[in-house]
């Protein structure tokens, strides 16, 4: 964990345009047709454009000038690399920690469209946790009214629950092409409204567009690993 709250080397770079913005899927459907590895030292990224074969590695503490520079031209806009150490750069800067979902919430969504499988849906959402387990939505459970936190543990990591993660377009496209899904959206946000627990504070959507779970550390907590098979109690 950072002591920011975040995990160590989460989107721990970024691509900024001139405004400072984050230049992601989000803002920039071209982003999906990168894709990108890394060293087992997570210093050394290497860099393919579908369909163009090509393959560009770069150091990204000594190379960013360099890579931003091949970057650019790919989204259509001057970039430069952002860096942050201490937390990256999340989404949520009021909720820092990682995402979280269950492996049957994953499952409910792969089931609301035909021939989307769960592992498309977990790329599609990209949660640092995933919790087995459980039952659909139980992640609605660890947040309460605004303002508040629900606290729960990860082993020996605590952290609280915040809000319900707002998505944004890109769970609508298959991570591997770009494509969007029609009525993705749509879909999700009937679903969602129609199968909210009992247990969920409906005051929290303003819209069922979310899916997941949003965190902040529950004091600090730097320094301290979350370890695949921890136990979660809440």
């Amino acid at each position: 964990m950072t002591s920011r709250g975040g995990f160590a080397h989460d989107r721990r770079f970024a691509l900024l345009d001139e405004a400072g913005r984050c230049v992601n899927g989000k803002l920039e459907p071209r982003v999906h047709a990168l894709r990108v590895t890394y060293d087992e030292t997570l210093s050394i990224a290497t860099f393919t454009l579908a369909g163009a074969g090509e393959a560009r590695s770069f150091r990204l503490a000594e190379d960013a000038a360099a890579l931003a520079a091949w970057l650019g031209p790919i989204v259509g806009r001057p970039v430069s690399l952002g860096r942050d150490d201490d937390g990256g750069f999340p989404d949520d800067a009021q909720a820092p920690g990682p995402t979280l979902v269950s492996t049957a919430t994953l499952t409910a969504v792969a089931g609301w469209f035909p021939g989307l499988g769960v592992e498309s849906v977990r790329r599609r959402l990209r949660t640092n946790i995933e919790v087995d387990g459980v039952p659909a939505f139980w992640e609605d459970r660890l947040f309460g009214a605004a303002g508040s936190g629900v606290p729960f543990r990860i082993g020996d990591v605590a952290f609280e629950g915040t809000n319900p993660c707002q998505r944004c377009v890109v769970p609508s496209r298959d991570p591997e092409t770009g494509r969007p899904l029609a009525a993705f959206a749509k879909r999700v946000a009937e679903q969602r409204a129609a199968a909210l627990p009992a247990w969920a504070d409906r005051t929290r959507f303003d819209h069922f567009y979310r899916l997941a779970l949003n965190t902040r550390p529950a004091g600090s907590q730097a320094g301290r690993c979350v370890r695949v098979g921890d136990p979660v109690s809440a």
